[in-house]
């Protein structure tokens, strides 16, 4: 996080408030308190994502599913940020996370309304902007929704992007960024994805407009800026990649869609490459980043890079020279507490040697299950960031 310094303002005359949410946010918040010392504030991050800091209050709660302590914490941050002034400012640390660990149901919808909208949009194979307008108006937080609460202070928030194309908006469902959405299209979302809500939802989002107009002019006095994203990632791993003497192809940092059809797709890309190459000629690194989904059929976990390395290995079928790693930079995959997974010429061997079989963990979602079974997933712990996924496969 040498990085978040350079970024940050100046300190008010009056009182300076830290909050934030996301998986990187308090390790951010950590970074804020190495510069400035200690400050008054509140972060909520994910189980195991926490960091010693000397005056931000640091709350873990539940993610992607939402849990009362979020809730809760939630509640406290609204009320700290409508007791201050003109001359104050709010720092607003903001990283991918944010719209789980940020909780705050409108009025008529119970929490655990709230955690069942959330559990079938994640179900669902929605993308992720879709997801957040739902969740934007499912919120008393989101969709500048914080920023406006901090009235008439000045907000500057610090945002990392785990968002495809990195709009301020899609970046933990946009707490401090105005949005022009409305209730009616997060109810079309709903209707497209098969979801079905109980009626207080549905009234809800039938009566409530409390996202904020970009043009709002509570938001008038709020600065957002991304110091971090996925590029970079992959700026540094092409980089990486070049000293060793490979080929490097950016296939982009923003792709989306369903992973098992990715998967199948870069495999493709992958044998089309190798038939071409001359023995002589310099490895190939495809690298890609995005958020992909999945749609659960089955009982698996489920998680997008797990899958994408499953149906890349198949669609390979043990070609030589081909190898692949896809992981989530903030180490979650999914809802499994592993980042991912690495395949090669002979993974579908090692599965056939123990009995576990591709094509029948393919079609659970249970992707997870299968590389640790084989002993092919890639577990980081907290990584303290979260720059979205990243996949790179070598073709030699």
């Amino acid at each position: 996080m040498r990085s978040l310094a350079g970024y940050l303002p100046e300190r008010p005359k009056g009182r300076l408030i830290v909050v934030g949410a996301g998986k990187a946010s308090a390790r951010m918040a950590e970074a804020v308190e190495a510069a400035w010392g200690p400050c008054e504030g509140l972060v909520i991050t994910r189980y195991g994502y926490g960091r010693p800091c000397q005056g931000i209050e640091i709350v873990e709660a539940a993610h992607p599913v939402p849990d009362a302590a979020g809730s809760e914490a939630t509640r406290r941050m609204l009320d700290l940020l409508r007791t201050l002034g003109p001359d104050d400012l709010v720092l607003a640390l903001i990283s991918g996370g944010a719209s789980a660990l940020l909780t705050a149901p409108v009025e008529g919808v119970g929490f655990a309304e709230k955690q069942a909208v959330n559990s079938a949009l994640l179900a669902s194979g929605a993308p992720i902007r879709e997801m957040n307008v739902v969740r934007k108006h499912l919120s008393r937080i989101k969709g500048g929704q914080l920023a406006a609460a901090a009235h008439p202070a000045r907000v500057h928030a610090l945002l990392i992007s785990d968002v495809p194309g990195d709009d301020p908006a899609d970046i933990g469902s946009g707490p401090t960024v105005g949005d022009t959405s409305r209730p009616g299209d997060a109810l079309a979302i709903l209707g497209k994805w098969n979801i079905e809500v109980p009626p207080s939802v549905e009234d809800a989002l039938l009566d409530h407009s409390g996202v904020i107009d970009p043009s709002d002019p509570r938001l008038s006095v709020t600065e957002n800026s991304i110091f971090a994203a996925p590029a970079q990632s992959l700026a540094a791993a092409a980089e990486m990649a070049r000293e060793v003497g490979c080929e490097v192809r950016l296939l982009g940092d923003a792709l989306e869609g369903e992973a098992s059809q990715l998967g199948r797709d870069h495999a493709e890309l992958a044998m089309a490459i190798a038939r071409d190459r001359d023995p002589g000629d310099a490895p190939v690194l495809l690298l890609s980043g995005g958020e992909l989904t999945v749609t659960r059929r089955g009982d698996g976990i489920g998680g997008p890079n797990a899958e994408y390395c499953l149906a890349l290995a198949i669609a390979l079928e043990g070609a030589a020279g081909i190898h692949a790693i896809a992981c989530d930079t903030d180490g979650v995959d999914g809802a499994a507490e592993v980042a991912g997974a690495v395949i090669g010429p002979n993974t579908l061997t090692k599965a056939r040697e123990i009995g576990v079989g591709p094509y029948m963990a393919l079609a659970l979602n249970d992707a997870h299950g299968f590389f640790r079974a084989i002993g092919d997933q890639v577990v980081t712990g907290p990584t303290m960031t979260n720059v979205n996924d990243f996949r790179a496969v070598l073709v030699k």
